[in-house]
């Protein structure tokens, strides 16, 4: 059985027609968006948090005004 050989590219990464991009550029470009994307994901839950807890406060019912109701007695005359 022959062995099996390799041939390695000169400088590792994503080969395009007319450039190539380095391994560790697209490494480095992986690594922000992860980080981009959970960082705006924190953001976004402390912001749905603070929304949550405002519109609480806005319909607790201390806040309400008092509505003025009929009596039984006004409503039979």
């Amino acid at each position: 059985m022959p062995p099996i050989t390799q041939q390695s590219t000169p400088t590792p990464g994503l080969n395009l027609v007319l450039f190539s991009i380095p391994q560790s550029l697209l490494l480095e470009i992986g690594t922000a968006s992860i980080l981009l994307l959970l960082t705006t994901g924190k953001v976004t839950v402390k912001a749905l948090e603070s929304l949550g807890q405002a519109s609480e406060e806005l319909f607790r019912g201390d806040r309400l005004p008092i509505l003025p109701f009929p009596d039984d007695d006004e409503s039979n005359n």
